[in-house]
């Protein structure tokens, strides 16, 4: 029997290091099923969902810990559960531009959780805007709506917003 188990990752950026966490996951039979990673102000952050046989999980974990040791590397594992929540049967991905100033986030998670609306995925990033000079916030993302409601009730709460954000919503 196959464990599924999802390893977060952090340490100074350096070339090498996914090499050598997918090496020591090769060496206990664990299939890279999922990741996300990123390069974040100098730091390599990373999450990703191996599956391992059961009886390889222990030998897994030490490995990756002896990684720990090397430059600042830290791991956290934790196995994960079975999903029995009902999944959304329809997702939307939401584009965000807008004048950046802090809370921006918090009302926009604000508005999609009473709705009960899933972020699934959430990239952002902070641009200069080249024609004011200022700064842009930038969000992109992939929404799991449940039963009731529909990608017309998510854009007309988003829209309530932005006309005090200076949001503009790309719904597809």
């Amino acid at each position: 029997m196959h464990v599924s188990l999802i390893i977060t990752i952090m340490a100074a950026d350096r070339p090498g290091l996914v090499s050598s966490i997918s090496e020591v996951l090769e060496s206990h039979s664990g299939n890279w099923s999922e990741s996300s990673m990123a390069h974040l102000a100098g730091k390599f952050v990373g999450l990703l969902q191996v599956s391992v046989p059961e009886e390889n999980v222990d030998a897994l974990s030490s490995s990756l810990d002896n990684l720990q040791a090397d430059d600042g590397l830290k791991i956290l594992i934790e196995t994960a559960e079975p999903n029995n929540k009902k999944t959304p049967t329809k997702t939307l991905n939401v584009e965000i531009l807008c004048q950046d100033r802090i809370g921006i986030i918090n009302d926009v998670t604000e508005v999609l959780a009473k709705l009960s609306v899933n972020i699934e995925e959430l990239d952002s990033s902070v641009k200069e805007a080249s024609m004011s000079g200022g700064m842009l916030f930038c969000a992109n993302m992939r929404l799991g709506l449940p039963e009731g409601v529909d990608a017309d009730a998510v854009e007309d709460s988003l829209e309530e917003m932005s006309d005090q954000l200076m949001i503009d919503i790309n719904l597809s």
